[in-house]
């Protein structure tokens, strides 16, 4: 159980720490929040029978070991007290300035939200955190100073809601920390939460890393006085330190890499500190001299830094009895930044080396407003944040040598939008090391990488099955959601023009005054979302051409001549509609076919032939059904399935395959039965332009010898 608090030595404690580094006059603003904070939160007790005002303490004492400013210290005293009491917005901005205001507002939970899940209300809640953080960085130091105490008072809280908690705090809170460089925090965090969530495996590790510490004590002993005395030989001044790796760390090598404990080698590391980059390479150059390096496990994260501003290299030596030790090489101020992160910019203001870091910082911020832009919902955005925030990188280089830092596992795609959303979206092929290769071909450390783009090229809805980026996903849910929204505007329209045709009404002479009548009754947010929500099926045609009817002055019976002067008694379909309108896959209509059309809900209009044997489980919604017709003068392909019975005989595929070239199409599936006997079955799935050019191909196919029987069919499990 966590100890008791003691108020005064904590808060004793916090002014010491502020007496540090602010002045009088800001000191005595922050005691004025305490006092108001202690006042609002009076009679509230944590569950562990702390006083409240403990918890925002802590916080507030959490901020002042980054030196933050007085108006984050005054908005973590009070981050709860707008939740918690009946204190507004207004009333702190009104005592404590509106800076301050906004940060207790950003961190603090929205509430009177109807939400259809808890998922759904933790999402919105971070959806707001996230999105007050990418405004104002302090946001975040906030709150992931506010969930560092309650992770560490977290043992008074029943075991499911700690195992909740933890498990949050290792998918959210410890990878935001870590994305921010707040590496101490980010290892805590790791450390509370991997105790929380699984308290046997954290009890048996512990114990089994301090049985190994004394097994291991002369060989550590012995590496850090090789290295303690190599170094000055070399004319390197550097402090060395040895360092454990954190039990979280163990573990999740372990449960990665299927591994016991015992196979878990290099427990135990060491950081070298240095005055300057170039005394790091030189200091690298002396730890090979005097122990063998493990290749491949050599990292330079000084020439490239990580995302999140991290510098250092990392080597794996072989050190005595054969045991790897992992040595970080840094500079003070990368050590600054290593632990600190984002919090540098408090604590080292005059430090050169934190511009690229706060430009990295702010970059990612901006994504996250980017992100929010592009998003459906808070469930969407959450888990495209998610995606961001990765923990390991592949870094990868333009043409001109721009180096790219991307998720692990990252295609050509992903690459493609981070350089640009426009080269995303008309990305057709790529260059990898001066060599054409397919769009998903994952990427490796040091690829030079080159996209090609086309005019008229569009994301493919197939790229979401491999990206890897929050920033590529994002922007093609974005692109394929708009694409749809257009054209099943485009189709809705249509489908409404021949609704109203039959009510003898022509839409453009529907009042503008109607439709606004008509979006106010139905509460539609614009004329154009009635038709893109009639071409996906949300609102049946027929239903809403009767509402614009009926508040027309005048119809006349019969419909309404098109502007060729033909009666359009059915919707023309082109077959290149594009999502709005789908060639079922169970039939596969051709131009010539007979068809039918049908409106599915979410779907749009769904096309079948008119003998397609899905149809027969239809019946039902027999009420969605509209007439549809080939628009003559089609110029595309489509694609058509046949069977083909054939005696099994060498060379027959050969054969089905040039007389299928010979009558101009081409091969898109093709599959054979797995049973074979004197005859075997093959299913051919091919390019056609319409009836006509199937006829010619089926006559060509008769004329192989071997071809026992081939019809054209249709497959209801699709």
């Amino acid at each position: 159980m966590h100890p008791p608090v003691d108020l005064a030595e904590d808060l004793e404690r916090f002014n010491a720490r502020l007496a540090t580094y602010l002045k009088p006059e800001d000191i005595a603003k922050v005691g004025a929040a305490y006092v108001f904070s202690d006042a609002a939160h009076r009679g509230q007790l944590r569950i562990s029978g702390d006083p409240y005002i403990s918890h925002p303490l802590a916080v507030a004492e959490a901020l002042a070991s980054w030196h933050l400013d007085p108006q984050a210290l005054i908005a973590a005293l009070l981050h709860d007290i707008m939740e918690d009491t009946a204190i507004t917005k207004e009333q702190i901005a009104e005592r404590f300035g509106k800076v301050a205001a906004d940060l207790v507002d950003g961190v603090s939970k929205l509430d009177k939200l109807e939400h259809q899940s808890f998922e759904e209300a933790q999402a919105e809640n971070f959806r707001k955190m996230l999105l007050a953080m990418a405004r104002d960085v302090r946001v975040i130091l906030i709150k992931l100073a506010d969930r560092l105490h309650n992770m560490q008072t977290l043992d008074v809280m029943r075991p499911e809601k700690r195992r909740r908690i933890a498990r949050e705090t290792l998918d959210i809170y410890a990878p935001i920390a870590n994305r921010l460089g707040l590496n101490a925090l980010y290892r805590e965090l790791q450390e509370l939460s991997f105790r929380h969530a699984h308290p046997m495996r954290y009890r048996v590790l512990e114990k089994a890393v301090k049985g190994a510490r004394g097994n291991r004590r002369e060989v550590v002993s012995k590496i850090l006085d090789a290295v303690s005395k190599a170094l000055p030989i070399a004319g390197i001044d550097a402090e060395v330190m040895g360092r454990e790796k954190h039990l979280y760390g163990i573990y999740r090598k372990m449960r990665d890499k299927h591994l016991t404990f015992s196979q878990v080698l290099d427990i135990y590391g060491f950081r070298i500190i240095v005055k300057d980059r170039p005394t790091c390479y030189l200091a690298l150059g002396a730890l090979h001299a005097l122990y063998q390096p493990v290749p491949g496990k050599f990292k330079d994260y000084i020439a490239i830094p990580k995302a999140n501003g991290y510098q250092s290299l990392h080597t794996t030596l072989i050190g005595p009895f054969g045991t790897p030790v992992e040595i970080q090489i840094r500079t003070a101020d990368m050590h600054h930044v290593a632990e600190s992160g984002v919090a540098s910019h408090w604590l080292y203001k005059d430090e050169h080396a934190l511009d690229q870091l706060q430009k990295k910082t702010h970059k990612w911020l901006q994504s996250l407003i980017e992100l929010q832009s592009t998003s459906g919902d808070s469930s969407e955005f959450l888990e495209h944040v998610k995606v961001d925030l990765f923990p390991g990188e592949v870094y990868v280089f333009s043409p001109k040598g721009k180096i790219f830092a991307l998720p692990r596992g990252s295609t050509a795609v992903d690459f493609a939008y981070a350089v640009h959303t426009d080269i995303g979206d008309r990305c057709v092929a790529c260059r990898i090391n001066f060599e054409t290769l397919p769009l998903r071909t994952e990427l490796r450390n040091g690829d030079r990488v080159e996209i090609i783009t086309a005019p008229h090229a569009a994301p493919n809805p197939a790229w979401l099955t491999y990206v890897k980026s929050a920033r590529a996903r994002s922007k093609i849910r974005h692109f394929l959601k708009t694409q749809q929204a257009d054209e099943s505007a485009a189709l809705g329209e249509r489908l409404l023009a021949h609704a109203l045709r039959d009510l003898g009404v022509a839409l453009a002479d529907v009042l503008a005054s109607t439709w606004d009548r008509f979006k106010k009754e139905s509460g539609a947010r614009s004329r154009r979302a009635v038709l893109a929500d009639i071409g996906l099926g949300k609102r049946l045609p027929a239903i809403v051409a009767r509402r614009l009817a009926e508040g027309m002055d005048a119809r006349a019976p019969g419909t309404v001549p098109s502007p060729d002067g033909r009666n359009h008694q059915a919707i023309l379909i082109r077959g290149a509609e594009g999502v709005a309108v789908q060639l079922g896959k169970c039939c596969r209509p051709i131009p010539g076919d007979p068809i039918v059309g049908m409106i599915r809900k979410g779907q749009g209009l769904m096309i079948h032939t008119h003998d397609c044997p899905a149809i027969a489980k239809l019946h039902s919604e027999r009420g969605n059904w509209v007439d549809v017709e080939w628009e003559p003068g089609i110029e595309r392909s489509f694609e058509a399935s046949i069977r083909i019975i054939a005696q099994n005989d060498r060379g027959v595929l050969a054969k089905l395959a040039a007389g299928i070239a010979e009558a101009d199409s081409n091969i898109v599936n093709i599959s054979m039965d797995e049973e074979r006997g004197v005859t075997t079955t093959v299913y051919f799935t091919l390019q056609v332009t319409d009836r006509i050019h199937l006829a010619r191909i089926l006559r060509a196919l008769r004329r192989v010898p071997e071809v026992v029987r081939i019809t054209r069919y249709a497959d209801p499990k699709h």
